[in-house]
Parts: structure tokens; sequence; C-alpha cells
């Protein structure tokens, strides 16, 4: 039996402020992390805020997530070197999904752009 990744079980409230942080670096908003993690998983603000205050780990926080946003597939690229629609891990993929669409964000791309509106 393989481990899990060590990812998987970090509570997505640890990795968060990096989120934040490396949008704010760039000049965009906590409320722009906010919104493409609602667009990505279908939580409301408020669920997002109660996941991250439960200290929620990710496998958790994407297994739960209300409403996965359909247009997610479209999310291609690279992202730590690894080409995301080559990932085969579900939750990964999920994780992956998120990083590259704050990296997008960070990189100055409108939020329309970044959620495929």
């Amino acid at each position: 039996m393989t481990e899990k990744h060590r990812i998987l079980t970090t509570a997505v409230v640890n990795v968060y402020p990096f989120y934040i942080a490396k949008a704010e670096k760039k000049r965009r908003t906590k409320s722009e992390v906010d919104a493409i993690i609602c667009w990505l998983t279908g939580y409301t603000q408020r669920q997002l805020e109660q996941e991250l205050k439960k200290q929620t780990d990710f496998e958790t926080f994407f297994k739960n997530a209300p409403r996965p946003n359909p247009l997610r597939a479209s999310i291609k690229g690279m992202i730590c070197g690894v080409r995301i629609e080559d990932i085969q891990e579900p939750t990964m993929r999920e994780i992956r999904y998120l990083d590259k669409l704050v990296d997008e964000l960070a990189k100055g791309k409108p939020l329309e752009k970044v959620l495929r509106t």
C-alpha cells in the first residue's frame, strides 16, 4: 500500500495564507483568491470560511466540495514541472488546478479569464 502524499493530509488553512500572499505580492486580493476557490469547488464564501476554521485537510475539502465546477477540466498546462492533465490521483489534480488558477491570477490575468468565463 502506498502512502498518501503529505499535501493530502495538510489542512487547507495551512496553505491558504501562501495563496493569499502570492496574489497580494502581485497586487491581487484575498477576495479574488476566495472567488477562485469558490468557483473551483462550489463552496460559498461562508462555507469556505467554515472549512478553514475546521482545519479541513485537502483530501476532505475536495471530496466534500458541494459543486465541483465542470469547467475545471479545461485547466491545462504545467505546474511544478508536471502537466496537470497527466496527474492521475484525483485530489492531487484538484490541488494543482487550484495552484494553477492562483498562479494565473498572480501573473496578472483578469479574474474573468482565470475563471474561464
